[in-house]
């Protein structure tokens, strides 16, 4: 019988500048009682990521350029807000009241550039932004929780997005390593002998999803999760990067 078991990390302590994640993780893990196992699949929380990394701004020190009060007057954001949003991204994609949808410099659509308010430190006036390079990230988090444990996991870095034409909100992967993100059924034959010819499963972003059942996104303090029981392909050169819709398929505009 298929099974996979989805465990968060409670009583994860408040993430500092420096701090060494895979150490907090295993540390963590083993408090809860949780055995880190060849195969598991470590999810973390973007914001951890970049809290340990130092990506936290306080936009009380930031000065807006032209362009970011012409969009803060179109938008209603905060133009030091905006200022920081554009900073982070590579184009402007829509930009109308109370919405400003970019193209992040990790390839990502999505609104505000992923910066953040939430679970930061609770003054509005500090943000957080995503990792600059949360494969990067991902992949020292994996390196270092195989030098504590000696066991070879896949890890994903998770952040919650919007979709197009989909209410509320889900977890999706911004940074992995370890694994390959698709899970690619293309020229397999499904149960009635049909040739499968384009479904291919975001598995990365599946598994963001499902991982969030556990972690949430309010006061629950889960930041990570840990997935047993998952067949994956393992990969060492996969990038969350690969999930990116170039522009050129997009069919909405």
């Amino acid at each position: 019988m298929p099974r996979i078991e989805i465990i968060g990390l409670e009583n994860f302590p408040i993430v500092k500048k420096g701090d060494d994640l895979a150490q907090l993780i295993v540390k963590v893990a083993t408090e809860n009682y949780v055995k880190i196992d060849d195969g598991d699949i470590i999810v973390v929380s973007s914001k951890i990521v970049s809290k340990s990394e130092g990506r936290i701004v306080d936009i009380r020190d930031v000065e807006p350029s032209k362009k970011a009060l012409d969009i803060a007057e179109i938008t209603g954001k905060d133009p030091r807000l905006v200022e920081v949003i554009l900073r982070e991204s590579t184009k402007v994609v829509k930009a109308t009241k109370g919405h400003l949808i970019v193209s992040t410099k990790h390839g990502i659509v999505c609104a505000n550039a992923g910066v953040d308010k939430s679970n930061v430190v609770g003054d509005p006036y500090i943000v957080a932004l995503l990792p600059e390079d949360p494969d990067r990230s991902a992949e020292r988090i994996r390196a270092g929780i195989k030098e504590l444990t000696g066991k070879d996991v896949a890890v994903l870095i998770t952040d919650t997005y919007g979709r197009p034409l989909r209410e509320g909100h889900i977890n999706m992967a911004v940074g992995l390593s370890g694994l390959e993100p698709f899970r690619d059924y293309r020229g397999k034959k499904d149960l009635f002998g049909y040739v499968l010819r384009i479904k291919r499963i975001a598995l990365a972003d599946e598994i963001a999803s499902a991982a969030e059942l556990v972690m949430g996104n309010g006061s629950e303090g889960v930041p990570v999760a840990i997935i047993k029981g998952l067949k994956y392909t393992r990969s060492e050169e996969s990038s969350a990067r690969e999930l990116n819709m170039p522009e050129e398929k997009w069919l909405f505009r």
